[in-house]
């Protein structure tokens, strides 16, 4: 059978400043085309359901086509809290962008999703500020499930780089590392992963590819 993805996007749109926000289009592209290339099913789904925003800066430059052509997967989102099953999926993956600081840490049903996933050794995956959904998620035993984990996120630098540390309502890497991860950061804007069992995270933008390719691998 085919294996089933559940990709998990934000849907805040603003800042604590009221600053534009979003998603970031090619951690979502970039992932999205890897997965349908390997066969799986996926499904998108986010804390409000229906339309992703998706952040404005993502689509400056040169964005290849076929990353511009999945966001039409993000018009008609799932809303995260009419997901009853999770025994389909055999994997998450947290996409980035700003906006995932602000509505995924304290969102209860994707903690309840990723431990669900989590415990049953299945795969969790997220980039960029997508970690930023693990950092509320609690394990049965009640230990935080980055604690003594090696992981990656945007780090405190790259997100200093962006002049954006001072609307963040926090700083990821610090976050992360007080929950007792093992946070190892590579050089500004560097593709650098980290595999801790099932737990896979990527870096930032440049990361994405090689996370995807770590969740097919796994799952084959």
């Amino acid at each position: 059978m085919s294996k089933h993805i559940l990709m998990v996007v934000t849907t805040a749109d603003k800042m604590n400043n009221d600053h534009a926000t979003g998603l970031w289009l090619s951690e979502f592209g970039e992932a999205y085309v890897e997965f349908a290339a390997a066969g799986y099913e996926i499904s998108v789904a986010s804390p409000l359901g229906g339309k992703a925003p998706v952040d404005d800066r993502s689509l400056e430059g040169e964005v290849p086509q076929d990353i511009l052509d999945t966001a039409k997967y993000l018009e008609n989102t799932v809303k995260l809290d009419t997901i009853i099953d999770t025994s389909k999926y055999d994997a998450i993956f947290l996409p980035g962008g700003h906006g995932t600081m602000f509505d995924l840490p304290d969102n209860a049903k994707l903690q309840a999703i990723i431990r669900d996933l989590y415990e049953e050794n299945k795969i969790v995956a997220a980039v960029c500020h997508g970690p930023a959904g693990l950092v509320g998620v609690t394990l049965s035993d009640g230990t935080p499930l980055v604690a003594r984990k090696a992981v990656t996120a945007f780090t405190d630098a790259e997100e200093a780089a962006t002049t954006l540390d001072q609307y963040m309502p926090f700083l990821l890497e610090t976050r992360m590392r007080e929950l007792g991860a093992h946070f190892e950061a590579a050089a500004n804007w560097a593709d650098h992963l980290q595999v801790d069992g099932h737990l896979i995270t990527g870096q930032n933008p440049q990361s994405t590819i090689s996370v995807a390719k770590e969740v097919i691998k796994q799952l084959a």
